[in-house]
């Protein structure tokens, strides 16, 4: 801030500007050709620069001008500014072309074990110049306090935080899943009353646990199991209904490979949670998202929709 307030009081960039474009072309006519400007508009520019800076910088002819001493090394101070200014806008341009740097991203446990740690080989490869900085983390991260690039989060409700920059990169569902055997052994519940008589898998994560509120047509029901395990880690529970172990109530991102694999299938189609969570991609505040930040968010997204169990 103390840099860009003392461009302020010494001549902003555009007096600078149409002060060394004068300087280099010998004349206003000849500048404002150069800048596409009048050439009456860059001569108050040049005024008031030299007004702030209390020093004759030109000395004007009726048909040329020129450097005073003062205003030759101060012209030559300036050009190397300016050059400055330029180099860093070109760098600022070429990394946006050509995505680099480290990008620092939180992730859900099991959705980045999952979803994403399978995705990184390939994304790196495409883009070779950036490194990434992956935590697996259930916390919802501080994004701006903790330095953080993209933070996906796996949420029943929507985003609120209005500071952030938010995108819905994907809805999914709660169901009922157990495994073939299980049922072949104990039978297929017909109604959401019919879980009270069988094993079922608690997950003390989620946000109605010990219920398991449920919605087919319009019409809701409310279960409380009584679980022959619970656990606090949908994966474990996971496992344990691939193993025949009972019923549990879970997310379709996270059972989808065990749907599509046959080792699960689905309880009481048609039944499932009341709420529809997301997935939402997390990033820090400002209408310009990175270039790399962007790629590697469209990259998930891109994966959810083409390997999402619908």
């Amino acid at each position: 801030m103390q840099a860009v307030q003392q461009l302020r009081e010494l001549g902003g960039l555009d007096e600078l500007a149409a002060f060394v474009t004068v300087a280099e072309a010998g004349s206003f006519a000849a500048a404002a050709k150069l800048l596409g400007r009048d050439a009456s508009v860059l001569s108050r520019r040049v005024s008031q620069l030299e007004e702030r800076l209390g020093v004759r910088l030109l000395s004007r002819t009726t048909r040329r001008v020129a450097l005073t001493e003062v205003g030759a090394v101060y012209c030559r101070r300036v050009q190397g500014l300016l050059e400055e200014l330029a180099s860093a806008s070109r760098e600022a341009s070429d990394s946006a072309a050509a995505p680099q740097g480290l990008l620092r991203v939180s992730l859900p446990v099991s959705f980045g074990r999952q979803w994403v740690a399978p995705l990184l080989p390939g994304f790196l490869a495409r883009h070779p110049r950036i490194r990434i900085d992956l935590r697996l983390t259930d916390r919802f991260v501080d994004v701006v306090a903790e330095g953080f690039d993209v933070a996906i989060r796996v949420a029943a409700g929507p985003q609120r935080d209005s500071s952030l920059t938010t995108r819905r990169i994907a809805s999914y569902r709660n169901l009922l899943v157990a495994a073939p055997g299980y049922l072949a052994a104990r039978g297929a519940p017909r109604t959401p009353a019919d879980l009270l008589r069988h094993a079922c898998l608690g997950f003390t994560g989620y946000a109605a646990w010990p219920d398991w509120p449920l919605i087919k047509d319009g019409r809701r029901e409310t279960v409380r199991p009584a679980c022959s395990l619970v656990a606090d880690h949908s994966e474990a529970l996971l496992a344990a209904a691939i193993g025949g172990a009972g019923i549990t109530f879970t997310s379709h991102w996270l059972a989808g490979p065990a749907l599509r694999a046959g080792t699960l299938v689905e309880v009481l189609p048609g039944w499932e949670g009341t709420e529809r969570g997301g997935v939402y991609a997390i990033l820090p505040p400002g209408r310009l998202v990175p270039t790399k930040s962007r790629l590697f968010v469209d990259e998930v997204a891109g994966a959810i929709r083409a390997g999402w169990a619908r």
